[in-house]
């Protein structure tokens, strides 16, 4: 056993989302891992995130690599340009007339894991070589 506990904050408001980053300096964690919402709250709202993280110097994943390019540590989840172009030919092929439940489920195939290095610098963490050459993409 590790002895880590894991504390879930959720927000699907602008307000909840205000509120659970203003508890962070108080919780003290050692990481932080911000997952999708049920919403785009998160994903609207990735620059806020990622400063309260920098902010309170908690080294954080998250679910697009969107975060990443805006200062996060790193980000691990799928392609947003590649989902939009799955449903953009959802799209066509429903203005077209076919029948959206004839249209079979899609899932993603391909998951883009981002480590931010300037980041990671200034948070004073050391990223093993080991974990950089499985990455996807190396933000510099």
């Amino acid at each position: 056993m590790l002895g880590l506990q894991i504390k879930v904050l959720i927000a699907g408001t602008d307000q909840e989302l205000d509120a659970a980053l203003a508890r962070l300096p108080q919780m003290r964690p050692d990481a932080l891992l911000v997952g999708p919402n049920a919403g785009s709250l998160f994903f609207t709202r990735a620059h806020k995130i990622v400063a309260a993280a920098e902010q309170f110097s908690i080294p954080a994943m998250y679910f697009r690599r969107e975060f990443a390019l805006v200062g996060g540590l790193m980000s691990y989840g799928t392609n947003t340009d590649e989902t939009f172009q799955v449903m953009g030919e959802y799209t066509g092929r429903i203005l077209k007339g076919e029948k959206p439940g004839d249209l079979p489920i899609q899932q993603p195939t391909r998951f883009e894991f981002v480590i931010n290095l300037k980041t990671a610098k200034a948070l004073g963490l050391t990223i093993p070589e080991t974990l950089l050459a499985t990455a996807d993409e190396v933000i510099q």
